[in-house]
């Protein structure tokens, strides 16, 4: 059971209706509510099934049990202490974590994971979020998704998704370019959110991107998102989406995600991730420092062969910081930018209903 307060300074109203002995107690509770400061009650959350582990903790769909059979699915990720040094160390992180949360809460932009709370149960830290239902592009770039609708779909319908949304790739499917921009753009438009309020997300990956049944994307997993002007002594990023810089021991910065945006891009339109097999710091770092080289190689025809798109991935994932797009409004809006490649496909008779496309798609994969 979760205690939960709410503030309310709204004045307290005044009824004439005359009511029975039990109507009054209502009445009198309900004008009682209405007058005070706060209102308090206990929240009850049932947890389902697990949508996920990591370094962090583990991630519950939940069901947010109200009064009158009222329920709400939720997403609940509880922070394991195991990795912290002691519980001060713990609280403290929480403490940081807690205060980008409110923030990111308080920016409420449709391409960023709505949070909802960030309670407390006996010490342990626990984050109350919007369940997406949907699938994260790790999954969507999968060949268990791509068989699932191979088998699915009427072969018109899926010679329809191999041509406009996904189709087979070297190592993995891979999005057609209209829609993987699409993608991009969404993704570039929570990320400007966040950069605007100081914030950088440090984390992003296939696995941190979902694309809702809506047909929309959302960048998730912000509790690995870091205050520009803070230094914190918890970095938590996945080695292959890092940028160099931060490879190299420097800290994250809007740049380092446009890097990282960038590289699950090319993995999106190359259908391969483009640093497979490197494990070691030293194999990885210099690859990254080569991609820009090496993308008319490794991304297909239909892309190596746009000069506008080609530009756009060089100019995300650039390995000197200061020649990528100087922030993610001007990588989505400028000149050159994803959405001029978005204009391209129009005035070519290219494009589509990008989020219909996916919508449709998505619920047929149920």
């Amino acid at each position: 059971m979760i205690s939960t307060t709410v503030s309310q300074t709204e004045p307290p109203l005044v009824s004439t209706r005359r009511f029975d002995r039990e109507g009054e107690k209502l009445l009198t509770q309900y004008e009682t509510l209405l007058s005070n400061q706060s209102v308090h009650w206990d929240a009850e959350y049932r947890k389902i099934r697990i949508l996920g582990k990591g370094g962090q903790g583990v991630v519950y769909l939940s069901e947010r049990q109200g009064t009158d059979l009222f329920r709400l699915p939720v997403a609940l990720k509880m922070f394991s202490p195991e990795s912290y040094r002691d519980v001060p160390s713990y609280v403290n992180d929480m403490a940081r974590i807690a205060d980008i949360s409110s923030r990111v809460a308080v920016i409420q932009h449709d391409n960023l994971l709505d949070l909802h709370n960030f309670i407390e149960n006996g010490g342990v830290r626990i984050m109350v979020m919007e369940w997406i239902d949907g699938y994260d592009l790790r999954e969507l770039m999968s060949e268990q998704v791509y068989g699932q609708s191979r088998k699915r779909l009427r072969p018109e319908r899926w010679a329809y998704v191999n041509k406009v949304i996904l189709c087979e790739g070297p190592k993995q499917p891979r999005f057609k370019p209209g829609i993987a921009i699409q993608i991009l753009r969404e993704c570039l438009a929570g990320l400007a959110a966040l950069h605007r309020d100081g914030l950088v997300h440090g984390d992003l990956k296939p696995g941190n991107i979902m694309v809702k049944r809506t047909g929309a994307a959302k960048i998730i997993d912000i509790g690995s998102a870091m205050d520009l002007d803070q230094i914190s002594a918890r970095r938590r990023w996945s080695p292959a989406y890092a940028a160099p810089e931060v490879l190299s021991g420097n800290k994250n910065t809007p740049r380092s995600d446009l890097a990282s945006l960038g590289y699950v891009l090319i993995e999106m339109l190359a259908g391969q991730n483009p640093f497979e097999g490197l494990n070691d710091l030293r194999s990885l770092l210099a690859a990254k420092q080569n991609l820009d080289k090496r993308l008319k190689d490794l991304l297909p025809a239909d892309v190596s062969g746009n000069e506008m798109l080609l530009n756009l991935c060089q100019k995300l994932i650039a390995p000197d910081p200061s020649k990528r797009f100087p922030d993610a409004q001007a990588a989505n809006l400028d000149r050159k930018g994803a959405a001029d490649f978005h204009r391209q496909l129009v005035k070519g008779d290219l494009a589509s209903e990008y989020e219909h496309d996916l919508r449709l798609w998505l619920e047929e994969l149920n």
